[in-house]
């Protein structure tokens, strides 16, 4: 007897759940606050640094020289050019690539010295025009 009314109501069970309609999803509007927070799950690897990150800033410095040795700098912050065609003079230049590397400051010192050897060659073929104009001159003025 007993297990006739169980299967009587296993079989009413089963009944009731073939007959009941599953219920519409319902639709909720989202809620204004805030979601709840979920579990974290420990990472592997590195625990989290607490220290504050910093912000790095992107600054391109562009210094151009010719082999007369004149130089000139661009600045560029992000996109926005804060400075164009700056005239420097050559031995900020030089001062500049020593502090930054040696590797630097021998590239750069190979342009300067070409740089002075050129005008040592003009100072010579100056000096060598001027002491023929000299003699010009004095020979108009005797």
């Amino acid at each position: 007897m007993v297990s006739d009314t169980l299967t009587e109501v296993q079989d009413v069970e089963e009944t009731v759940v073939e007959e009941t309609p599953a219920p519409a999803p319902e639709v909720e509007a989202p809620k204004a606050e805030a979601p709840a927070p979920k579990a974290e799950k420990p990472k592997a690897g590195r625990p989290k640094s607490t220290a504050k990150k910093t912000r790095t800033v992107e600054l391109t410095l562009t210094v151009t020289g010719t082999a007369e040795g004149e130089w000139q700098a661009d600045l560029v912050h992000g996109t926005q050019r804060v400075v164009s065609g700056l005239v420097i003079p050559a031995i900020a230049v030089a001062k500049a690539a020593k502090e930054l590397h040696e590797s630097i400051a021998e590239g750069i010192e190979g342009v300067l010295e070409a740089a002075r050897d050129q005008h040592r060659t003009r100072m010579e073929e100056l000096e060598a025009e001027l002491a023929k104009v000299k003699a010009q001159l004095a020979e108009l003025s005797e």
